[in-house]
């Protein structure tokens, strides 16, 4: 969330009261067919063992790793190599436990059914470190927004297993804004209002799912949609709340740090109830609160996957990639084209700054049932422009953070959640974001909606037309997105002189995951409009 949604609801988007804001127009009824677009083949019957190579934690923290496996059930893990402190549930998969002893682990999981037995070699890694590939899961903000509740998350969480997303390696289940309430008056710590009764018990559930959970603040006084943040103006972690027409203001008082901060009894807090992940958010970021709140997490006592939103300025790149673990790139990204060609193709400055433990976030998902609050509607994406979305976020190294409601999962965003091989590409162990290695057939302007647009404001972006993307993987091959951003299938060229490399290429076509032979000195492929051949070059 930031600003752009402050200034909407200023210009009367929607009406305020203290709990929740007014519910989205009636949502649409139907939405479109794309099951003939599915290009991910179905899931073998017999195991097989996805999921990244590589894992990391810190000594002595609470460790939870769910082995992602598809495949019939019935189904047994075992794992040779596990350091001293851990155990592996045979029947689920999970691992649990602490482990004292900084190093790297190098450990080999195995699955096995009636079907046929999978393995996988893997690495845990004890030490500084932790997100060494960019974590995969959901956030509530993009379906439920202020109208989150713990009932919601619970149901979410349930739905990412019934789906069978956690055996592909989603496991974040992440509360967005909305849930603060009042401190504690002896820790002074936020506690959550009434619509989260039991945040315990929450992340006691969604551990229990072998899943994990994520929560939200602010060091402002108060949030984008004005509950309490981490720091306060008084001693008693409190703010007064203006009156009715002045919530929203520009330039809000509220949107300003306090002079006393609470960052370490939220974080312990934040630690006690079990939580896995911090979302920070405010604007522009910068590297005092971030540092602060670094130290806050560090010392609470758990690991907690440490992502900045909004918008971080691109010269203090170096100072993100230093004290989190991921960080906004961009604005707020809403369902339409524009929104996400801007966010997703003006990526390649970043590049250096991506890698084990600290990701460039383009932000979440626009795949599913979308909204904003209550009232959800199919995302406005074509089905070509959704296989662009995830293409090019796997090809970014991204965080993936699916923003649908999970209950209305259809067959073919399920499909674009569960191909493996283009999962991969975002996973892979050597965590390179890809870049722009070249471009053709002159320039394009694309119009879309404003974020949060209450009077039809639009944003615009020039990029060029065709774009080919290259991501070099751990095997020494290349991950390649050729791209059509105009409005009529044409044919984009991978030249291997510009991938660096030279002589014959097997290429894969990761979608499909289909080989697609040997080339010599380049690949082509007719892209249709708005769309991506996404491809695996060298070695296979």
């Amino acid at each position: 969330m930031s600003k752009i949604l402050s200034l909407a609801l200023a210009a009367g988007l929607c009406g305020v009261s203290s709990l929740a804001l007014a519910a989205d127009p009636a949502p649409s009824t139907a939405a479109p067919d794309y099951t003939s677009h599915i290009l991910t083949p179905p899931a073998s019957a017999a195991p097989r063992i996805h999921g990244p190579g590589v894992y990391g934690q810190r000594p002595g923290r609470p460790f939870l790793y769910t082995i992602p496996a598809t495949g019939d059930r019935p189904m047994t893990f075992s794992a040779k190599g596990l350091p001293k402190g851990l155990k592996l549930d045979p029947i689920t998969g999970r691992i649990t436990g602490r482990v004292d002893k900084p190093g790297t682990y190098r450990v080999t999981f195995r699955a096995r059914s009636p079907r046929g037995n999978s393995e996988k070699k893997f690495r845990i890694v004890i030490g500084d470190q932790i997100a060494l590939t960019p974590p995969m899961g959901w956030n509530s903000w993009n379906s439920w927004a202020w109208t989150v509740d713990q009932d919601k998350v619970l149901r979410s969480a349930k739905a990412l297993v019934a789906a069978g997303l956690d055996r592909h390696g989603w496991s974040y289940i992440n509360i967005d804004d909305t849930w603060q309430g009042k401190p504690d008056p002896k820790s002074l710590a936020l506690q959550a209002n009434e619509r989260f009764p039991d945040m315990k018990a929450l992340t006691d559930q969604i551990h229990g799912m072998g899943l994990k959970a994520g929560i939200y603040s602010t060091p402002w006084m108060a949030s984008y949609a004005m509950y309490p943040g981490s720091t306060a103006s008084n001693t008693e972690h409190t703010w007064v709340s203006p009156p009715q027409d002045k919530r929203f203001i520009e330039p809000n008082p509220h949107h300003q740090f306090g002079a006393y901060s609470f960052v370490t009894q939220d974080a312990k807090q934040w630690a006690d109830w079990g939580f896995d992940y911090l979302k920070y958010d405010w604007n522009p970021n910068d590297e005092e609160h971030t540092r602060e709140m670094s130290d806050a997490l560090k010392a609470s006592g758990r690991d907690f996957v440490y992502s900045l939103s909004n918008s971080a300025p691109f010269e203090h790149a170096g100072d993100w990639a230093r004290l989190s673990n991921a960080w906004r790139t961009t604005g707020d990204i809403v369902d339409n084209y524009e929104s996400l060609c801007q966010n997703g193709f003006t990526q390649s400055k970043w590049a250096p700054f991506s890698g084990p433990g600290h990701w460039n976030d383009s932000d979440m998902m626009i795949l599913g049932w979308v909204g904003w609050g209550p009232a959800l509607h199919p995302t406005h994406l074509t089905a070509d422009e959704q296989y662009t979305h995830m293409s090019l976020w796997c090809l970014l190294s991204s965080p993936l953070l699916i923003g649908c409601d999970l209950e209305k999962l259809d067959p073919f965003t399920l499909s674009l959640l569960t191909n493996d091989e283009v999962i991969a590409i975002d996973q892979d162990p050597l965590g390179r974001a890809a870049t722009q290695i070249s471009h053709a057939g002159g320039d394009i302007t694309l119009t879309g909606a404003a974020p949060y647009a209450s009077h039809g404001e639009t944003n615009s972006v020039t990029l060029p037309c065709l774009q080919v993307w290259a991501k070099p993987l751990e095997d020494g091959s290349q991950a390649v997105g050729l791209f059509n951003l105009g409005e009529q299938p044409a044919e984009v060229i991978a030249d291997f002189s510009d991938l660096k490399m030279s002589g014959k290429q097997s290429v894969r076509d990761l979608w499909r995951q289909k080989a697609l032979g040997t080339f010599r000195s380049e690949y082509k492929a007719i892209v249709p409009a708005h769309g991506v051949a996404l491809v695996k070059i060298g070695a296979q």
